[in-house]
């Protein structure tokens, strides 16, 4: 493809206002959670594999951790097997959990392995059960009502929560040269699988990694004010207030808890993205402006 003039010096502009960013983040690690629109419209996937080997191509050492709700439920409609949801995550009983490692253990991390191969990258994709990779156990949840004088326990199957992260697995495949691309299904001690929230597993791979960076995709623009303005430039104690006045609430909650346990435990940057934006881990590592909300466990706002 040849460039106009202009075109070319508008390219070399470009490239030239990224080279402090990439110095500054080469030899870095960058988690990123994959999912929502990104992982399904044909552009999005394209602009997120060339931005990942870009990443890679410039000394910046990503790794992809990918999510899949939405497959797996279109698949468990087609397989006529009801589900349910309490308290946002899915009842997974065997049957459930026999699709679930289907659609995250092989169509999705392989169709992601096959998307970043296509952009010239070398990808390599795991489950949490490779290796031992994502050690979990069983998630526990209550549920109380004024009239409960003690909680119940509600067993939602075969959903966990991380145990621990073997590093070396991820640690062999960066230095191997390959993109780790991890399916968050972890196993128990009794060799059970369990699905794990996607977020809570790049979160536990962002610490264990001592990560530059945790990016967690998104389908909306950031953590948003009662203006409906994106907030962003937050350090801890500022996410704090806003947990506690209320303006964090929701289906957003979950995920700021996440980026601030991961910045919490040492990880210098965490981002919640806007995932329907064009080359939107591109525009969030190599320039200022980004598309979503930044929080970092740093004093100052803004930033790298």
């Amino acid at each position: 493809m040849s460039l106009s003039r202009k075109e070319a010096a508008t390219t070399a502009q470009v490239i030239s206002r990224a080279l402090p960013y990439i110095q500054r983040f080469a030899g870095k690690t960058v988690v990123v959670k994959y999912g929502g629109n990104a992982m399904v419209d044909e552009r999005l996937k394209a602009s997120f594999a060339r931005d990942i080997v870009l990443m890679k191509a410039v000394g910046i050492n990503p790794v992809v951790v990918h999510g899949g709700g939405p497959q797996i439920g279109e698949l468990l409609d087609r397989l006529s097997i009801k589900t349910k949801f309490i308290d946002g995550m899915r009842v997974t009983d065997t049957k459930t959990m026999d699709v679930v490692e289907m659609v995250l253990g092989a169509t999705i991390n392989k169709d992601i392995v096959n998307l970043i191969g296509n952009a010239g990258g070398r990808a390599f994709g795991v489950t949490g059960k490779d290796g031992q990779l994502i050690k979990a156990k069983k998630l526990v949840v209550s549920h109380q009502t004024p009239e409960m004088s003690v909680p119940e326990i509600i067993d939602i199957g075969h959903v966990g929560e991380v145990e621990s992260i073997n590093k070396s697995v991820i640690d062999m495949l960066v230095k191997s040269g390959f993109i780790p691309v991890i399916a968050p299904i972890g196993v128990g001690s009794d060799g059970a699988s369990y699905n794990i929230n996607a977020d809570l597993v790049a979160g536990k791979v962002a610490e264990i990694l001592n990560a530059e960076k945790l990016m967690l995709l998104t389908n909306v623009g950031g953590l948003q004010d009662s203006k409906g303005e994106v907030l962003t430039g937050l350090n801890i104690d500022r996410v704090d207030q806003l947990i506690a006045d209320g303006t964090i609430y929701g289906g957003m909650l979950p995920k700021i808890r996440c980026a601030l346990e991961a910045v919490k435990a040492g990880v210098s940057f965490a981002h919640i993205i806007d995932g329907r934006v064009d080359h939107a881990v591109m525009l969030e590592i190599f320039t200022d402006e980004g598309v979503g909300t930044l929080i970092t466990n740093q004093e100052t706002e803004g930033g790298l």
